[in-house]
């Protein structure tokens, strides 16, 4: 066991009349898994590695929606996802993602997108 310092700020908000404030605590860290299931025990540790790979995989959720990729692709992406593997490249099928982003689109950002359609087919 270790003892390791965890800092947090909360930043200046002049809107809510918050002033910049900071804290420092010193906790106890396990240095092994074992030592943090004695420590903590098995349903602790295993709550808390689940509730932050719950945070990871809604993270590449959203980046995958903002990508354009539909939830079915998500699905097939994310779907054999291992805790704590970096998740690989999703396979993007262009036109869907394209499709998608355009059905999502603003009016303005529409247009855009056919007249670079336009000026891609004309070279």
């Amino acid at each position: 066991m270790i003892e390791k310092t965890v800092e947090a700020t909360v930043p200046t908000n002049v809107e809510k009349g918050i002033k910049e404030m900071q804290a420092v605590v010193t906790v106890n860290y396990a240095e092994t898994l074992d030592e943090a299931l004695q420590m903590y025990g098995e349903e602790a540790v295993l709550s808390n590695a689940f509730a932050n790979w719950r945070v990871t995989l809604q993270s590449n959720i959203r980046s995958k929606l903002k990508a354009g990729l539909t939830p079915e692709q998500i699905q097939e992406s994310l779907g054999s996802a291992k805790m704590g593997i970096a998740a690989g490249g999703a396979k993007i099928d262009a036109q869907q993602a394209f499709i998608m982003k355009f059905k999502v689109a603003t009016p303005e950002k529409q247009a855009e997108m056919l007249e670079m359609l336009r000026l891609a087919a004309q070279a």
